[in-house]
């Protein structure tokens, strides 16, 4: 009399990891930004910068009008949400756009985590592109005189949080995020922010001067939004645009998920 063997039932598929960070996630993302033809656009924009800055302070001597100017006017007006534009739309966009986000989500991760992941690379390359760079071509302008450096790159770091997480969800709700992007950060930001009023106090940009002017001398900065309304804004936004953009991503769903 033969016996068989009971077959083992099969084993059931691996649940999501709770956690909020996923290396391989971060190591992608890192490799797609830092590719060779974002990289050559994230580096030109500080070095331009601080090209501007050595030939002014060559040809007016240290000026704390011209520095306060040229990095408020360029750097945070301009140089800072551009890279914010590239680093946010690339850390997701690409991958959805070409499909290839389908392999990410077929992966036992939490759609939550892949986002949140994505955030933080996105933050530290666009707060090491554009503070860092901030603060060198402030040192070089005028020597750090009224802490103008220090508090414009700081205003540079904490609008790299808000611009991430908005141009992120930019990449999951659009395919012409690069558009959009670039739309907010040349039209609202560097020129209807700067002129209408009222338009100050829904820009990221006035946001930041509102936490740098706190690190600067008095005078040195200045920002159309109280602090803590800033802070607020910053909060809300940068927290509402990470959760809009996790529930965007669950949206997309593989073939046979149900």
């Amino acid at each position: 009399m033969s016996t068989t063997s009971p077959v083992a039932p099969p084993a059931p598929a691996a649940a999501p990891k709770a956690t909020l960070f996923h290396p391989t996630v971060a190591r992608l993302t890192y490799r797609a930004l830092l590719g060779r033809r974002r990289a050559l656009i994230l580096f030109a924009l500080p070095a331009l910068l601080v090209a501007i800055a050595v030939i002014v302070r060559a040809l007016t001597g240290a000026d704390d009008a011209t520095a306060g100017g040229i990095l408020g006017g360029f750097a945070l007006g301009t140089m800072v949400p551009l890279i914010g534009v590239i680093a946010g739309t690339g850390a997701i966009g690409p991958e959805i756009d070409d499909g290839s986000v389908i392999y990410l989500l077929a992966k036992p991760v939490r759609r939550s985590t892949i986002i949140f992941t994505k955030l933080l690379v996105s933050i530290g390359v666009t707060a090491a592109f554009s503070a860092i760079p901030v603060l060198v071509a402030g040192f070089i302008l005028n020597g750090n005189s009224q802490q103008i450096a220090v508090a414009y790159a700081v205003a540079a770091a904490v609008a790299s949080v808000a611009y991430s997480a908005l141009f992120l969800l930019f990449g999951t709700v659009t395919r012409h995020a690069v558009v959009f992007g670039l739309v907010y950060a040349l039209v609202w930001e560097a020129f209807v922010g700067n002129i209408v009023p009222g338009a100050r106090t829904l820009s990221v940009q006035q946001w930041a001067l509102a936490v740098g002017q706190k690190v600067g001398a008095e005078g040195a900065l200045n920002s159309a939004v109280q602090l803590p309304l800033a802070l607020c804004l910053l909060v809300a936004v940068t927290g509402l645009a990470t959760w809009y953009a996790a529930r965007r991503l669950k949206a997309l769903t593989l073939a046979g998920e149900e």
